[in-house]
Parts: C-alpha cells; structure tokens; sequence
C-alpha cells in the first residue's frame, strides 16, 4: 500500500461536507475553491505563521473597507494586482469572430466604477470643477456600431470615468473635486455617435500604504498604473462592453500592475486644430456583439 506523508481523504472529506441542499453550482465552485486552497497548502507546505500571516492580511482588509465608508476596496485591488480580475474578464467576455467588425475588448472595471454619474448631453464635458493644472482638454468622440451589420447603434450608453490631473478619482479628492467630476453618460445619437469633451488621462500610483501594497511590495513590484480612460458602453439588446483605453506613448504601458493592458485598447491622442476647448483629440469607435452572439466556439 502507497504511504502518504498527508491524509489523502482529507480534502475529499472537507468537500462531502456540504450539505443536500447546496446548489449545483455552488458545489461545483467550493468543492474547487477547497481543493485548490488544499493542494497549494500542500506543495508550499504553508506554516503556521504564514498561514497566520494570511489571516491577519484579510481582516485588514476588511478593515480598511469599513474604516473608508465603504469607499475603499482593497479586495477588489487585490483581484487586479494577481491578475484575476483580468482573467474572470476575459472568461466572461471573450468573443472571437472570423469576419467583419471585431467586438471591442473589455477589460476590468476597478474599484472606481459610479452608478450615480449623470448624463450629459453630447458635445458636453465631464469636466465640471474646471481643467486642473497640468491637465490638458480632449475632445472624445466615436461611432457604436453592431459588430454582425456594421450598422450604428442608436441610443447606446457612454459611460465614463477618469481620475484627474493629479491621478486621483472624485471620491479621493474631496478637497479639490465636486462628486461625479470628470464623470458622465452620453447617449449615442440615431447614427450611433456620442462627443464630449474629457481630459488627457494620467498615469497614477495605486495607494501605498494598505495591503495591497504591502502584497506588492513582497513581490518586488511597482504601484504604477498607466494613464487611462475608463468607459461602459451598453444598450439593451447588446452584451455591454466595460474597458479602458490606454495612450500609445505612456511609460507604464507595457507593465501595468494590474494586466489591463490590451493592444486594441492602446490609443494615438492627436493635436486639434480650431476648436477653442480642447487641444487633444481622440476618437475611438465602440464595436458591439448582440445578445446571445457567441462568435466562433
């Protein structure tokens, strides 16, 4: 009989815990949960202490998401920075297609996502306390388009979000910024356009003195994020797209801490001539798939 240095029924046992009434789905994602959790304690033979060290990394946590108000979600960093937001991401959006439009890649959302910006009208701007210093104005601007027809989309939904000048969201700034600055919804007109005005992101630092960080620095890695945009196209006969777009020339683009970065995604901002509220242009066209549109499996 093979000899066995750990109870080899023990994780089976763990997992036949469950009870009758846990639902399939559930079953089948904590039995996996358990069986992984068991097999990486396995290989690394994690200690008490660094099992202990886990434990205490979670209830900070925790504990800086209740001391924030519930502003700020280091659990939702954490995803980002090992890369599991990115990969739940494209599991759940991966559409791949043999011809015509491409569908617009998504990327992560972030923990900086409003449900409560409001909408603007087209031509407007998100910049309601002003242009920051050092910040430059961008006239943004695009057609939505169905991926099956190359038609526009009328009445589809920009939703975006960026941190000003400084890198800092509304919510981070109270001191320098209104709530939903640099924030707003634009519904596409009959030939699926939207344009308004925003600013030239800016590359930013992720906080430095959470856990996050602290996870960072054990894996001898950068805070830095490169300069982005946010935005969440939908429409309600569409699979929405939430994604980031990215200036071609940013330093970071090619080692974003959190994986967002996608080639699609990285964008040329040109010089604008003859418009008197912004010197930056970028135009970007949105590609969406119908509902229950699979693409090539």
């Amino acid at each position: 009989m093979a000899s066995h240095r750990f109870d080899p029924n023990f994780t089976q046992a763990v997992i036949d815990g469950m009870g009758p009434n846990t639902t399939p789905r559930n079953r089948q994602v904590l039995g996996a949960l358990t069986r992984h959790i068991h097999d990486f304690a396995r290989e690394v033979e994690l200690t008490m202490d660094e099992w202990m060290a886990g434990v205490k990394f979670i209830n900070e946590v925790g504990r800086i998401w209740s001391e924030s108000g519930q502003t700020r979600n280091e659990a939702h960093r954490i995803c980002d920075i090992l890369g599991l937001e990115s990969l739940v991401d494209e599991i759940a959006h991966k559409i791949v297609v043999e011809e015509g439009l491409e569908p617009t890649s998504s990327s992560i959302l972030g923990p900086f996502w409003s449900p409560n910006a409001p909408f603007r009208e087209n031509g407007g701007t998100i910049i309601q306390d002003g242009v920051p210093p050092n910040g430059r104005v961008t006239k943004m601007h695009g057609v939505i388009r169905d991926i099956t027809t190359g038609q526009p989309i009328p009445n589809a939904v920009f939703d975006i979000w960026q941190a000003s000048a400084n890198g800092k969201y509304d919510f981070q700034d109270p001191q320098n910024q209104t709530p939903n600055n640099l924030r707003g919804k634009f519904k596409a007109n009959e030939k699926g356009e939207y344009w308004f005005y925003c600013l030239h992101p800016t590359a930013y630092s992720l906080p430095t003195d959470g856990p996050s960080f602290a996870l960072l620095n054990l894996m001898d890695r950068h805070p830095m994020r490169p300069a982005h945009i946010h935005i969440m196209v939908t429409h309600p006969e569409y699979q929405g797209c939430t994604t980031q777009l990215f200036p071609s020339d940013d330093p970071w683009i090619t080692n974003d801490t959190v994986f967002a970065v996608k080639d699609d995604l990285v964008v040329t901002f040109k010089p604008l001539e003859g418009d008197e509220k912004a010197v930056l242009e970028l135009e970007y066209n949105v590609n969406l798939a119908p509902k229950g549109f699979k693409g090539k499996v």
